[in-house]
């Protein structure tokens, strides 16, 4: 097993290094002073060649080849794959390009920290033309090496397997009848009362109950912290996991399920295998796979009758000072499951969510693929916005098209695995319920059954199978957006 471990030795450089970058990504979007912009972006950007150069180092070539006669167990075998898997997707990509769109990437993120409050488009242009240059060279690139479109090239790297043939059928289903459904609940919600005042909420309070909640769904503050962004994330690494959220004052639900859902991310994080930690196949198995445990938390969990039903008094504690009708639980499930179209995707509700991610997927599609240029993108958010949602964005870029982070590092191909993470964990969760009690489990606030199941399911097999093998061995079957469905039905009808 020579040539093998000499790769295990060298994917765990490569890892330590990506640590130190995760940390620093962090640092530059919850503590850095402004003022270290220019200076951080150049060391990350110096930091990212390194780790490009590690992970496309000569000698890798010869120990693959190598590797394919040396005797491995099947664990052994599903990891070289995966470190293959990963080394062909980066040896495609050249040095100079990734170090341009790393810099380029960090000096638009930066920047759009601004110019999104102050609504500037045009100012963001300046910097976003030259991402979606270097971004689209690179989908290219890609696209040309492994046979597959711009984009779906870029997707790749991020959802291993699936292409936007896949995602227009999924998506065509889903918004073919997720309107229809919206409308119904929203005229049904309307009957219905619900108390809710303009209070103020602090910011000390709402970090007080989040942190509470976290301990509750038993994240680890030994390898974690929670802090504070303009852009909510999970971020650094199974050992030190960091999540942020930011604060509303007149409204604390926001910044709860911000907290809960990226405590779902570290959770996932935090239960990976040690035995397999910083190889390939120890990692996340696709960000679709991700966004289910952030989703499952969120949506499955915390947004279920019988989590609000123990949410209630512990709210109710920690906002002494506030109207207690708020936080009665039949009161407080409501203000958790109103369905409203709005304009900022991260505060959308559980139905109108998809909507989002669907109009997203379309724009960064045919932008990869050429069709239509950055320029376009307002015009067609607000044609999208109002086709979908019934709202117009237009001239309104920072409740629209600058709303989000992902584009202003090249993150294109990142947007559908929102939508697929919800569907993967309506299908765990319907799956989990033939295995464990997850009423009573919730009722009673005893949550090791469904933290043992997902990390036996989800968790420990890491990247070990692909995503297909992993979902149809969790559940007995592959991706079912019945499942999606019937879990919208039963709990907003």
């Amino acid at each position: 097993m020579e040539n093998y471990n000499k790769l295990v030795e060298h994917y765990k450089t490569i890892s330590n290094f990506s640590h130190l970058s995760s940390i620093c990504g962090w640092d530059a979007a919850a503590m850095m002073p402004s003022g270290g912009n220019q200076a951080r972006s150049e060391a990350m950007a110096q930091l990212s060649l390194h780790i490009h150069q590690l992970s496309t180092a000569p000698q890798l070539e010869e120990w693959f080849e190598k590797a394919q006669s040396d005797e491995l167990s099947a664990d052994q075998q599903a990891s070289l794959a995966e470190m293959k898997r990963q080394w062909q997707l980066t040896t495609v990509v050249p040095e100079d390009l990734v170090k341009a769109k790393s810099l380029a990437g960090s000096k638009c993120e930066h920047a759009w920290r601004t110019q999104r409050g102050d609504n500037d488009w045009q100012g963001f242009c300046k910097n976003f033309e030259e991402v979606v240059n270097l971004s689209q060279q690179e989908a290219q690139i890609r696209g040309e090496q492994s046979g597959l479109t711009p984009y779906d090239a870029m997707l790749d790297i991020y959802e291993p397997g699936v292409n936007s043939e896949q995602l227009d059928n999924i998506f065509g289903d889903l918004i073919s009848w997720l309107p229809e459904l919206t409308q119904q609940v929203i005229e049904k919600q309307n009957a219905e009362s619900v108390y809710v005042t303009n209070e103020n909420y602090s910011t000390t309070e709402q970090n007080a109950l989040g942190m509470e909640i976290m301990k509750l769904l038993e994240f680890d503050f030994n390898h974690g912290r929670l802090d504070i962004s303009s852009h909510p994330f999970c971020g650094g690494v199974p050992q030190d996991v960091r999540i942020t959220t930011r604060y509303d004052e007149s409204d604390f639900v926001q910044s709860l399920m911000g907290i809960v859902h990226e405590t779902g991310h570290a959770r996932y994080e935090q239960g990976l295998p040690k035995q397999w930690a910083g190889l390939p196949v120890g990692q996340a198995r696709s960000m679709g796979i991700h966004e289910s445990q952030s989703l499952f938390f969120e949506m499955q969990l915390g947004r279920s009758a019988g989590f609000i039903k123990n949410l209630a008094p512990l709210a109710k504690n920690h906002f002494t000072g506030n109207d207690a009708r708020v936080f009665e639980p039949g009161n407080l499930e409501k203000i958790y499951t109103r369905v409203q179209p709005g304009y900022i995707r991260v505060d959308a509700d559980e139905l109108t969510y998809p909507a989002h991610v669907i109009l997203r997927y379309e724009i960064e599609r045919d932008l990869m693929n050429g069709k239509i240029s950055y320029k376009d993108i307002p015009e067609l958010w607000d044609q999208k916005m109002k086709q979908y949602l019934g709202l117009s964005t237009e001239g309104n870029y920072k409740d629209g098209c600058m709303q989000d982070i992902h584009w202003t590092d090249g993150a294109f191909g990142y947007f559908p695995s929102y939508t697929l993470g919800a569907m993967y964990a309506a299908q765990f969760m319907a799956a989990m319920k033939k295995d464990v009690d997850v009423e009573n489990a919730l009722d009673s606030l005893e949550l090791a059954p469904i933290f043992t199941w997902l990390s036996d399911n989800i968790w420990q097999k890491a990247s070990r199978f692909t995503t297909g093998e992993l979902v149809s061995q969790a559940t007995g079957s592959q991706l079912n957006a019945a499942c999606f469905r019937s879990h919208l039905e039963n709990r907003y009808l």
